[in-house]
């Protein structure tokens, strides 16, 4: 898998040319992690698959939170999450989980300010936009969204999410 280092900042490369390439920045942390820390799977592809509506601050709204901190929160729940055969959770597996997420909260409220979607828009491009308006949709990427200002959020996210996971003994 090569070293740590190594494994980061393909997780950052994969993250930042999936966004570019493919849209849907949930779907594409989700991709780079997998292939990044080679665990692809029918698991993780389910999470893929359940991460499809997350883009663009879910459903595309751009109100709910950044989908690239959404696929991170996803995949860390796949290497320490509460298992349905364990729901009562006498461990507090969730409680676990809520704190590698909360680390991944901390690095987006660091460099970005907000995980919000629209918030996140503001501060990298000055402004939100309304993704299902198609004018709105052409300034998005006008301003560079899939040039390097979206495509470096979902890069990040990808990259701090495998991070996350090495200090917590994952990677």
């Amino acid at each position: 898998m090569g070293n740590k280092e190594e494994i980061f900042q393909k997780a950052y490369d994969l993250g930042f040319a999936y966004e570019r390439d493919y849209r849907g920045c949930a779907q594409c942390v989700i991709a780079a992690l997998q292939d990044a820390l080679h665990i692809r799977n029918r698991d993780t592809d389910m999470i893929f698959k359940s991460a499809t509506g997350l883009a663009g601050g879910v459903a595309q709204e751009t109100d709910g939170h950044c989908g690239a901190y959404s696929g991170g929160a996803m995949m860390i729940g796949y290497f320490l999450g509460r298992e349905r055969d364990n729901f009562a959770d006498p461990e507090k597996v969730r409680l676990k989980t809520s704190a590698m997420i909360a680390k991944l909260h901390r690095k987006f409220i660091e460099t970005y300010g907000t995980v919000t979607c629209r918030e996140v828009h503001t501060k990298l491009m000055g402004r939100p936009f309304y993704f299902k308006d198609p004018d709105e949709l052409r300034k998005f990427d006008e301003a560079g969204a899939h040039t390097d200002k979206c495509t470096s959020v979902v890069g990040n996210a990808a990259r701090w999410t495998a991070e996350i996971l090495a200090e917590n003994g994952f990677i």
